[in-house]
């Protein structure tokens, strides 16, 4: 698990530039930081560089320096930056021994490598697990680089004719940018709409973001633009559900460091935690963020849990001192991100990487499942399909009234991110009145040919999964040095699931499949409890330590964004949140967010 990142151009990049990229990575590589750097003729510098690859590690599999990146081939004429795990290789590993390739580490690093020299572009084929991986292939001129099939780990990057770069973050990026780093208007209504910016866009203009399952294939020197590639979709596959999951997560426990586990009160970490105890990997810390006399506190739950399964248990009293931490919590989540449920996750990944490096986790059981309440919430009105109904409405544009009548002016897709957003568009509209254009919706892939809930979790699985669940946990973690992992995500699993019969799959009460996998915690009644999800206090919050933060907001969004947010009618819909409509809270601390990262990024309008 690492930071990587790298640069390829006619021009030299100045030492401080470089340098600056590889020390923003340095958070999600604590362990080791080192950097290649080649001339223009492609030799080994030390000296004035056009080309550089970067890497920090947090070393988890063969920390030795032997493994450290950027690794090279014998012939150092291909080259490797990875940031992620894969898992099960043993056997292609001691395939490409016999073939005569060397190895001189255990690390999947240097698996990939060889991969890559053994079966060209196919090696991606071969990895199972989370990975952004990068080759610069000196012998052909060429880079490529690949996202892992579900999106776990991010990959951003930019490309202006003979000019190439890519990095783990967006503000690793910005070094090499300098003075061409500018707002894209779009993607700051995007943030608007969805609390995140959705991929392929980004915060800077001709920054890009890779989507998963997803490749490009860059030739340098030719000043052709890359070519993407799509490598994965979800197909469905049989086999053994108990024996696929069980697998997943025995292979997520290979690791050289300490590994723990992230246990909620809820089902999906639990049968992660029923799998490890019943293939006997019983010295495994739990941990559970609590907050305690707070109906969403999970920590008794969890306790309980953890006990009936024999697991040590240490549960966080999440207690935020927002008033010290926000800047940097603002900062570590990379670009404007408003889920505030980010908040207790930064505070238990601190605490967690204090014990351990590696924590497994559950996500992804509600989308393969339908475990949100939202799924059922919409399908009721799925029969409307692309019929729309414009009705005219002249009160504020965050009232109730005015949400629903937008839903209906939507097509029934397209009205489903509605069920789960930041800002309305005719909110959007309202804060800014000049932006030429305001998109309904900025996510992606929309699927035609589904029935309802197929529909439902295939836009999910493109967008809200990859770049906000798990954007959310990958920048958390890695903010702190610590490695998450994701049994329920791995790709055979994902494969099973989805050939299972729907009546399977699709159960009421929902997941009882993956409950049938948690004999121990089903036995007790544990699983019974309401899903309770997190509901943090924001309005408490905003009129506590956040408040002094409100006060000239509304100026200097104007200012930051060089007016595309009107000033005046920001703070118009903040009066009305301190007037007392506490359903504005989540639109206030999504503005409030956006303040903070404009502060940080230093991005020109």
């Amino acid at each position: 698990m690492c930071g990587i990142g790298g640069f390829i151009g006619k021009q030299p990049l100045a030492a401080d530039q470089w340098q600056a990229m590889l020390q923003a990575l340095r958070t999600r590589g604590p362990d080791a930081q080192k950097a290649t750097l080649w001339d223009p003729e492609f030799r080994e510098t030390n000296g004035v560089a056009t080309a550089g690859l970067l890497h920090a590690r947090l070393s988890i599999r063969d920390p030795r320096p032997v493994a450290d990146q950027p690794m090279a081939n014998a012939a150092r004429d291909i080259w490797i930056c990875f940031n992620g795990e894969v898992y099960g290789y043993e056997a292609d590993r001691a395939a490409l021994i016999a073939q005569g390739y060397p190895f001189v580490t255990t690390s999947d690093t240097e698996f990939i490598l060889h991969a890559y020299e053994a079966w060209g572009d196919e090696f991606v084929a071969r990895l199972r697990g989370m990975f952004a991986v990068v080759i610069l292939d000196l012998r052909r001129r060429r880079l490529v680089a690949v996202r892992d099939r579900l999106g776990l780990k991010p990959l951003l990057y930019y490309q202006s004719g003979e000019d190439f770069a890519f990095a783990s973050t967006l503000r690793a990026l910005l070094p090499y940018l300098g003075r061409r780093a500018r707002i894209d208007p779009a993607a700051v209504d995007a943030y608007l709409a969805h609390r995140y910016v959705p991929a392929p866009l980004t915060f800077a203009q001709g920054v890009r973001r890779l989507a998963a399952g997803t490749g490009l294939v860059w030739e340098f020197g030719t000043g052709r633009e890359p070519q993407l590639f799509r490598y994965w979709r979800p197909t469905a596959a049989a086999g053994g559900f108990e024996t696929v999951l069980d697998e997943a997560v025995a292979l997520r426990t290979a690791s050289d460091r300490p590994v723990g586990l992230f246990l909620s009160g809820g089902i999906d970490s639990a049968v992660v935690a029923s799998s490890l105890v019943r293939q006997g990997y019983t010295n495994i810390t739990a941990f559970t963020a609590t907050f305690p006399g707070t109906r969403y506190d999970e920590g008794p739950q969890a306790a309980r849990m953890a006990a009936a399964l024999g697991l040590t248990h240490r549960m966080i009293a999440v207690e935020p001192r927002l008033a010290d931490d926000f800047d940097r919590i603002v900062a570590d989540l990379d670009e404007p991100f408003a889920d505030p449920s980010a908040l207790p996750l930064w505070y238990l990944a601190r605490a967690a990487t204090e014990e351990v490096k590696v924590v497994l986790g559950g996500d992804g059981g509600d989308e393969l499942f339908a475990g949100y309440k939202r799924y059922g919430q919409h399908l009721k009105s799925r029969l409307r399909g692309s019929f729309t109904l414009r009705l005219p409405y002249g009160g504020a544009p965050w009232d109730k009234s005015a949400r629903w009548r937008e839903e209906l002016g939507l097509p029934w897709q397209d009205a489903y991110v509605l069920r789960f957003s930041g800002l309305s568009p005719a909110v959007r509209r309202y804060l800014q009145p000049e932006l030429a254009s305001v998109r309904t919706v900025y996510w992606r892939d929309f699927p035609a040919d589904r029935p309802g809930l197929e529909a439902l979790l295939a836009i999910d699985f493109a967008n809200y999964l990859p770049e906000y669940i798990l954007r959310k946990g990958d920048l958390c973690t890695m903010a702190h040095g610590l490695e998450l992992r994701a049994p329920l995500l791995d790709h055979r699993f994902v494969e099973l699931v989805t050939g299972l019969a729907v009546r399977e799959r699709f159960t009421r009460p929902a997941k009882q499949r993956l409950v049938a996998g948690c004999p121990v915690c089903r036995t007790e009644g544990l699983l019974d409890a309401k899903k309770r999800g997190f509901s943090p206090p924001i309005a408490y919050w905003l009129r506590g330590e956040l408040s002094a933060r409100l006060v000239g907001l509304g100026a200097r969004l104007e200012a930051t964004t060089k007016g595309q947010l009107c000033g005046p009618r920001v703070d118009t819909l903040l009066a009305a949140f301190l007037g007392g409509f506490d359903k504005l809270a989540e639109p206030v601390y999504q503005l409030l967010v956006l303040d903070a990262a404009l502060a940080s990024l230093a991005l020109a309008a």
